[in-house]
This record gives C-alpha cells, sequence and structure tokens, in this order.
C-alpha cells in the first residue's frame, strides 16, 4: 500500500511540476508513515515540509496543491491536509484483503525490495584472530553480521560477505610459539609455560598432532630454548619480552623453513575449525582475505607510499608515524616499528584501501564495541588515502553474558578455557543462538539465558514464533483428516468474510512485512524484523485461540485457511532471512 501511496505522490508532483505550479530540480525520497492514531489515517507523508524550502512557499500551502493534485485511486478513501503541512491517508477497509493475494502471488519473494538498486556493500564480519575456536562473544558477532548481510539482499543490494584474516603479526606468532612448546612437551620436555601463552585444550591437540606426524622433527633441548630468556611475570619478569623472546628463540633453533611448518600447522587447523563452525551457525563468505596476503604481494608498502606521497607520514624515534590527529583521530599511530615490521594498523590500513579499490559503495566493518576507539583512526587513513569516509560503516556489537536462569555462567577458566560457539550451539541448537543474538539492538548488552532459549514454553521467543508456524501446519494436516477440501480461489472471493477482529489485526500485521524487512535492512537493525515476527505470531495465537478455522461454511474456511497460510508464508519468509527453520511440529 505505501508504493501505491507514493506512486499517488509522486504524480501529483509530476502534474505540478508540468503545469509550473512547483519549480523544483530534484525531489527527495518520498516518507511515507504509517499513522499512529487511527484519526489520522493510515499513512501519512511530509514531504510538503521537506519541500517548501526548494519550493520557496508556504509548506502547508504546497501541501494543498499536492493535495488537490493527487490522482484518485480504488484503494484510498479519503485524504486530509494536517497541521503544518502533513497528507494523511485514509485506505479503503476493502483493500486490505489484497495483501493474501499478494503474498499467495510472490511466495518466498514476498518482501523482497529494490531499494537498493543493486549497489555493492561488503559486510565484513566475525574477523576473528585465528588462534583459537570461536567463543560465544564472536557467535553475536557472526549471528548480527550474516542477518545484516542477508537483509540487504533482500533489500536489493549487491552484497559480499568477507572474513578477514589476521594470519600475520605477533599474535599468530605467539601461537606458533604456544603450539611448538607443547609440541616439546610431547617429546618429554618438561618447563613452566609461558603465561600468556595459548593455553587451551586445542594447542595440545595441534602440538600432538605434528608431534605424530613429525616425531622430532621439530624438537630442540628445553635449555637451548630457555637460554637467557627473561623471566616470565610469576618469577618477577615481564610476560611480554619473555614471550617475544621465546618467539626470536623458536624462529632461531627451528629455522625459517620449520618455523613456518609449524606456524602453518597452527594456523591451518584452526582456520578450519572456524570455518566449519561458522557453516553449522549458518554463516557462509564468499571470500575469506589474508592479511599476511597484503604484506606479501606489497599492498601494505603501497598504501604507506601513498600516505607518504600526500605527506601524512613522519618519522619519530625511529619508527614511522601516521599523523592520525590532523585528519580526526586523537593521536598520531605509529604504522612502522623501530623494529621495522609492520603495525597491525598498517596493515588495517592496505586492507581498507584495498576494499576501496575493489569498488564498493559502502562498507560496512562489524566490530566488538571494545573497538569503537578504533573507529577514527581508521577514518582519518581513508580520508589520507583520497577517498570519501562515509563510504565506511562501523557496526558494533556488545558482549553476552551467559545465564543459566538466574546463574551466571562463567565464560572462561584460569586454563585459558572458555565457553565456545560450538558448546553454545550444541547445547540450545542453531535456532535459538541465532534468535537470542540478533533480538537485541547490537550495541546493547545482552544477558543469554539457556535455559530461557532451551524451554518448549511461550515464554521462550524462538519457540513462540515457530510455533505459529508449525500450528498452521497442524491445521492443513487437520484439514486432510476431517476430509475437507481447500479450494483456494474460493477462499480469495470471499475474503470479505474476514470480518472478525483478530482477522483484520491480523491482516494490518502481514501488511507492513515489507516495511519492516526494508527498515530493518537500511538501519541494520536486525531485530526490527524479530520484533515483527514476534508481533505476526502473538496475533496468530491468540485468533487460533479465538476462532475455529475448520468450520462447516466452505466460503469462510477457505478464506480463513488461505488467512492462515499467508501467515506461514510470511513467518517462512522472515525466519529465512534470519536463517532459523520453519519446523512443521513441535
Amino acid at each position: 500500500m505505501k508504493q501505491t501511496i507514493e506512486t499517488l505522490i509522486l504524480q501529483a508532483v509530476d502534474t505540478l511540476k508540468a503545469n509550473g505550479d512547483l519549480d523544483i530540480n530534484t525531489l527527495p525520497a518520498v516518507t511515507i508513515e504509517r499513522s499512529r492514531d487511527a484519526q489520522h489515517g493510515d499513512f501519512a507523508t511530509n514531504l510538503a515540509l521537506i519541500l517548501a524550502k526548494a519550493a520557496k512557499t508556504n509548506p502547508r500551502q504546497l501541501a494543498e496543491k499536492i493535495l488537490a493534485a493527487l490522482p484518485a485511486h480504488d484503494a484510498v478513501t479519503k485524504v486530509e491536509l494536517a497541521g503544518p503541512g502533513f497528507i494523511n491517508f485514509f485506505i479503503n477497509p476493502a483493500a486490505q484483503y489484497a495483501i493474501i493475494n499478494t503474498i499467495h502471488e510472490l511466495g518466498r519473494d514476498f518482501g523482497l525490495s529494490t531499494v537498493g538498486a543493486g549497489k555493492k556493500v561488503q559486510v565484513e564480519f566475525v574477523s576473528a584472530n585465528p588462534t583459537g575456536p570461536l567463543h560465544v562473544g564472536h557467535g553475536r558477532g557472526a549471528a548480527y553480521g550474516s542477518v545484516v548481510a542477508d537483509l540487504l539482499q533482500a533489500a536489493g543490494f549487491d552484497v559480499e560477505r568477507e572474513y578477514y584474516v589476521n594470519d600475520a603479526g605477533r599474535q599468530m606468532d605467539i601461537l606458533a610459539t604456544s603450539v611448538w612448546l607443547r609440541y616439546l612437551e610431547e617429546c618429554g620436555e618438561v618447563f613452566v609455560f609461558p603465561s600468556n601463552g595459548y593455553r587451551g585444550d586445542y594447542v595440545r591437540d595441534i602440538a600432538a598432532k605434528i608431534h605424530k606426524n613429525s616425531t622430532n622433527a621439530y624438537h630442540q633441548p628445553i635449555a637451548a630454548v630457555l637460554e637467557n630468556i627473561p623471566a616470565d611475570e610469576p618469577q618477577g619478569g615481564d610476560k611480554e619480552l619473555h614471550i617475544d623472546a621465546l618467539i626470536d628463540r623458536a624462529k632461531t633453533l627451528l629455522g625459517l623453513e620449520n618455523y613456518r611448518a609449524v606456524f602453518q600447522v597452527g594456523l591451518h587447523d584452526i582456520l578450519e575449525d572456524i570455518k566449519a563452525d561458522l557453516s553449522e551457525f549458518g554463516v557462509n563468505y564468499q571470500h575469506w582475505f589474508s592479511e599476511q596476503q597484503l604484506v606479501d604481494d606489497g599492498s601494505v608498502e603501497k598504501a604507506l607510499n601513498r600516505l607518504r606521497d600526500g605527506g601524512h607520514l613522519y618519522e619519530k624515534d625511529g619508527a614511522t608515524w601516521f599523523a592520525s590527529s590532523e585528519l580526526g583521530d586523537e593521536k598520531d599511530r605509529v604504522v612502522v616499528r623501530e623494529n621495522g615490521q609492520y603495525t597491525y594498523f598498517a596493515s588495517d590500513i592496505a586492507y581498507h584501501h584495498h576494499k576501496l579499490e575493489r569498488g564498493f559503495d559502502q562498507l560496512i566493518d562489524v566490530w566488538g564495541a571494545d573497538h569503537h576507539g578504533y573507529i577514527p583512526r581508521v577514518r582519518a587513513a581513508i580520508r589520507a588515502l583520497g577517498a570519501d569516509d562515509n563510504k565506511l560503516k562501523v557496526l558494533l556489537v556488545q558482549f553476552a553474558t551467559l545465564y543459566r536462569g538466574e546463574e551466571k555462567v562463567q565464560m572462561s577458566t584460569r586454563s585459558g578455557e572458555f565457553v565456545t560457539l560450538r558448546q553454545l550451539r550444541n547445547e540450545v541448537g542453531k535456532d535459538a543462538a541465532r534468535f537470542f543474538y540478533a533480538m537485541r539492538r547490537s550495541e546493547q548488552h545482552m544477558d543469554f539465558d539457556l535455559k530461557l532459549a532451551t524451554s518448549k514454553t511461550n515464554e521462550n521467543p524462538v519457540f513462540y514464533v515457530q510455533y505459529a508456524h508449525a500450528r498452521v501446519c497442524s491445521v492443513l494436516r487437520q484439514l486432510d483428516e476431517k476430509g475437507f477440501q481447500r479450494n483456494v480461489q474460493l477462499g480469495m472471493d470471499n475474503l470479505t468474510l474476514l470480518s472478525a477482529e483478530h482477522e483484520i489485526a491480523l491482516l494490518g500485521t502481514l501488511a507492513r512485512y515489507s516495511e519492516a524487512l526494508e527498515k530493518a535492512a537500511l538501519q541494520h537493525e536486525p531485530h526490527l524484523l524479530i520484533n515483527y515476527l514476534r508481533d505476526v505470531a502473538h496475533e496468530f495465537h491468540t485468533y487460533y485461540n479465538a476462532h475455529q478455522f475448520l468450520v462447516e461454511d466452505a466460503p469462510l474456511r477457505d478464506a480463513r485457511l488461505n488467512l492462515v497460510c499467508a501467515v506461514k508464508q510470511v513467518l517462512a519468509n522472515g525466519l529465512g532471512l534470519l536463517n532459523i527453520t520453519t519446523p512443521e511440529t513441535m
């Protein structure tokens, strides 16, 4: 219906322009909102207020001209002028039944939009360092990012999903060294494991695999490994100096080839685990982009040279600095350390430069909320590279706290173990995990109740929505059991029989699906779609409890069946965008 009203408004504007009553060069996007008060009609537009300045006229007078130029339409019974220049539209009640026909005809395509106009958007999300399994914190970013991407695609954008693999830099060296040290334990060496090494059991598993396949090929006596190594923090030393010295010793004793072999096994095994974990969670990517590639192919140096040519780099204390404070950052940033190594930020500059060169109209980065302070420096880099930093949209995701009823779940232990995404999924299921992760604003902290997520009650929101779909399926099974024959066309011919209060409310809710989807997509807020689906489920359950569907009156029965099948389709479409299943029995 909004599209019909928009068409009428655009026709009125064209008429005014053709008659010389409206002199404007460009027309802004027409905003049409549902009225909050039925006394003000069903829909309203503020176009006259927006256009008044450009048209050099009073907004109310312009609204009167638009109203007078509006063509008649059977779906619109009345149009009114309100306030300083709002135009209110009253919809013919009979027009509301058309939504059932529309849903029936479009099926899975119902609600899809072309508002994105094919613009190229890249959504980069999760991008956790491949130094261990994904944990429950990564899960929220995974669910949120994947749904944002799917919503944008449903809204007509050309979407690419990307995972940025941080396979270069210090953290990966710490992982490789941790694996090697655990390997030395497999060889029988005894020592105190570094306090800030990677301590999870997965490191032991990788080390055991290397030992099994290569026996003692990488073995070195622990005395040689620890000779002149600075003390660790528990022994009164510096844990950072300790692990960095161990990294250097690993590279020296193993040699480049053997060190890279250990490094690659750790990277490969963890990355393959991450890929499998995400795929099982309903998250897939078109592209896995390697940070190491940026170093190897010269992209980092290329980006830094561009900044240097623009006068944005300078030397200080043996390091190379990016003058980001001149472009909105709180202070300047090191891009090349004294030892000649690139910083993580240098790689990030090159990565965003690479993204821009790939021709995306918009870059969407989904980051943890703790990276909020990182945004200004990336924006500064984009500006320094000569690009429009408005192309970058950073969406922040807060952490999730696990509860089991009233009891808070311990997220990690001193041994380095933590609650993984796989463990969460195994306990509550993919559907509940994705639904719960996405049903709050991403920037809001969320409490994830494991007990609620696994309950088979109406208090569990994902159960409540899925149960509505299953109930419709149950009605259709009962139709066969009772020996009734459904006549879809007879139902379509008698939709006006759907006059009960619950039916009218349900029709109005179904008609909002396209708006809810588009709004959720454009605002990058999946919870808006979830809220909508919960509304549909509520309206349906209320209707189900108040009325019999399989009545003897065939025209009424088939009209009601067409209505509940429309509910089933909308629930399937919406849950499908969330990558959540639609069970037929529960």
